[in-house]
């Protein structure tokens, strides 16, 4: 190489340099700008932490105290007859939190296992019966049959009246979810890695648990997360196919529960010799509402970063 070659040579380095400072200095934000995102978020912060500890401040409160002051940031008369009422011996409430609790693992446990056996198969190119199935999953989005089908099917077909399958298995497959597992197993699971394990002799099943399960975590987690999140919150399945109340989940209780302590409240006057000033009312409420978001706002740290993992990695690829 002659000494014109190297001197070109350089400069197109040095030009190439450049022009990849000045792209980046390009795409990068002002100080000024990130100190207002900064605050921007702190501020979205404080105002959604700020319910949750008036919440939780409340739900220690002495229910006269809560009547007489209102809401504060600190609790003027601490007590605890909200959660001794919510939690007594004896209380439904106890057995409403094992059954949404059982539910919710089981549940969430089920789907994972399902929902990622469904959309492994529809990620294959080679599933002869690829698109049959996709359809057969993606029209069930579209059309629905109905509350009445829905009830018939589960309580007569089923048999899941007055059970703890009741609270989970209706809820243990999402034809949403398939799709969102099916697009991660697209675009985070190389192709050329099946076909390496596949040419060492490997088979569907040990492809599948050993290679691309680990790349898979975010996917699933996202999946499992979604589900937790609506078996612990569900309200309707309980309401229509369960009858007895060691069958009842959290939520259906809680409900019910309301419903008694404002019946107690309102037609007091109307029952002689009963004593209704010690039940909590605002101060239960606030109790239900922590021990209900509590678990998911705990686990929810854990899953965070697999979660908008999980949402974010398909989003170019469909």
């Amino acid at each position: 190489m002659t000494a014109v070659d190297r001197k070109e040579a350089k400069r197109l380095m040095k030009a190439e340099k450049q022009a990849a400072k000045h792209s980046m200095a390009r795409n990068q934000i002002s100080r000024g700008t990130n100190i207002c995102f900064n605050v921007l978020l702190i501020v979205f912060c404080v105002l959604i932490i700020f319910p949750l500890w008036i919440i939780i401040i409340s739900s220690i409160t002495s229910e006269s105290a809560l009547t007489t002051y209102g809401y504060r940031l600190w609790p003027l008369e601490f007590s605890v007859n909200a959660y001794t009422y919510l939690f007594r011996d004896g209380s439904i409430m106890i057995t409403a939190y094992k059954n949404t609790i059982i539910a919710t693992l089981t549940g969430t446990v089920l789907s994972v296992v399902t929902v990622g056996l469904y959309s492994y198969a529809l990620s294959r190119p080679d599933f002869r019966f690829r698109k049959f199935f996709t359809f057969f999953s993606f029209f069930t989005m579209l059309f629905g049959g109905g509350m009445v089908s829905y009830y018939n099917m589960c309580r007569s077909v089923l048999g899941l009246k007055d059970t703890v399958w009741a609270l989970f298995l209706p809820m243990s497959f999402s034809a949403y979810w398939v799709i969102i597992m099916r697009t991660f197993y697209q675009s985070s699971v190389p192709e050329a890695i099946i076909e390496s394990a596949r040419i060492d002799g490997s088979g569907e099943w040990r492809t599948l648990l050993q290679i691309v399960c680990p790349l898979a975590i975010p996917g699933f987690a996202t999946v499992g997360l979604f589900s937790a999140i609506g078996i612990w919150n569900d309200f309707r399945n309980c309401l229509l196919l369960n009858d007895k109340a060691q069958y009842f989940n959290l939520q259906y209780t809680i409900y019910q529960t309301m419903n008694n302590l404002r019946f107690l409240k309102e037609n007091a006057s109307r029952m002689g010799g009963v004593n209704v000033s010690n039940l909590p009312a605002e101060t239960f409420r606030m109790a239900m509402a922590v021990v209900t978001v509590g678990p998911i706002i705990m686990a929810y740290p854990f899953f965070q970063r697999y979660f908008v993992k999980g949402l974010t990695v398909g989003a170019v690829k469909g």
